[in-house]
């Protein structure tokens, strides 16, 4: 049985033809019906995926080191605006704090924290969340209200929900990915008629079968942009985690989730969520472009381990019962363990400073 958002998304098809995969994309995760963040809880294991905040204090933990390491780097400026873009359920963030109020208490009295979130429901758990540190937190529903100043930013797997462009390799060159109807009236991909520019391929198109597919992500670009221009204006830094590739090039990313396992990206519009993998050096390309110093790009395994994931852990096992050590254990596992398909190498971190300036683990 289609899903109520497949329906709408047939009947657009129907008297305006096939739909960019942008405005698919767009549809299933923000309609204001019957969109993915609309109608589901997506968050834990009771959703649909379980982000890394979720799955234990110690990622929240390594992050807050961080973000202390920068102000310190950028010489303790004040006042701090300490900023999340899509802070889910505040989870991360409540970790962060809890970590710089005790190792930097000079940096927890003077920053103001900024959250970024479109959704009400959202805004209410994250405050329930955030309960002991309510006075410091203001809400946005748009990056571009927050108040000027030097600025630490948080982006955890925004990016990867930010909509694609996807073109594929036909006999008479790239042509658009579109989203139709089939002759059985279900949602099926056809190519387009628009092409892309060749300059933006990784290699020559004639190197490449049919069938292949190149992504693209104009909106991406432009929200990355914001920041960076915003970075660049006030000061401050910003790291950013997703799931992604680190240099650019071809291949089918879409994807969706649903009760934690993979989906056909067309199946259940609405009703699971929509994502693909992030290139990372385009980020790092626009944040040059901007005029920010790329601090680092690292696996996410790398990164933590690197910051004391494993020592951290160590201290927080240390006198627990066995359950409990062993918990801490595969937490740190799932988050930093290497190899394909795993959490520490499948997510990237990135992160971009002005001034110059050098912050570890990146830079010592």
């Amino acid at each position: 049985m289609p899903t109520p958002l497949a329906q709408k998304i047939k009947s657009i098809i129907r008297l305006n033809g096939p739909l960019s995969v942008t405005d698919y994309f767009s549809l299933c995760l923000a309609d204001p019906e019957h969109g993915y963040y609309r109608i589901r809880e997506p968050f834990g294991r009771s959703g649909d995926f379980v982000t890394a905040p979720e799955i234990s204090q110690l990622f929240g933990e390594m992050i807050g080191i961080f973000l202390v390491n920068a102000w310190e780097r950028h010489g303790s400026p004040a006042p701090v605006i300490l900023a999340e873009i899509g802070p889910g359920r505040g989870t991360m963030m409540a970790d962060i704090l809890r970590v710089i109020e005790r190792v930097s208490p000079g940096l927890y009295e003077l920053c103001a924290v900024h959250l970024i979130e479109t959704s009400e429901r959202l805004q209410k758990v994250q405050s329930q969340t955030l309960v002991e540190h309510k006075p410091k937190i203001s809400w946005h529903t748009s990056f571009d209200t927050l108040p000027p100043g030097f600025l630490l930013l948080v982006a955890n797997e925004l990016f990867d929900a930010v909509p694609i462009r996807q073109f594929v390799k036909t006999p008479q060159g790239f042509r658009e990915r579109l989203v139709g109807l089939d002759a059985e009236d279900h949602l099926t991909f056809v190519p387009g008629i628009a092409t892309i520019d060749p300059d933006l391929l990784p290699v020559p198109a004639q190197s490449v079968p049919p069938g292949t597919v190149f992504e693209v992500a104009p909106a991406r670009d432009a929200v990355m942009a914001a920041l960076c221009q915003r970075i660049a204006s006030h000061d401050g830094t910003a790291l950013i985690i997703d799931y992604g590739h680190m240099a650019t090039g071809f291949g089918d990313t879409l994807q969706a989730i649903r009760d934690h396992t993979y989906d056909p990206p067309l199946a259940n519009p609405g009703l699971a969520d929509l994502t693909s993998h992030v290139d990372f050096e385009q980020l790092a390309r626009r944040a040059k472009a901007e005029g920010l110093k790329v601090n680092g790009l690292a696996h996410q395994g790398d990164f933590l381990l690197a910051l004391g994931i494993a020592e951290r852990a160590g201290a927080l096992g240390s006198g627990k019962d066995l359950e409990t050590q062993e918990e801490i254990r595969t937490a740190v596992e799932r988050l930093a363990g290497s190899g394909e398909g795993r959490m520490g190498e499948l997510f990237k971190v990135l992160a971009v400073s002005h001034p110059d300036i050098g912050i570890a683990p990146f830079q010592k």
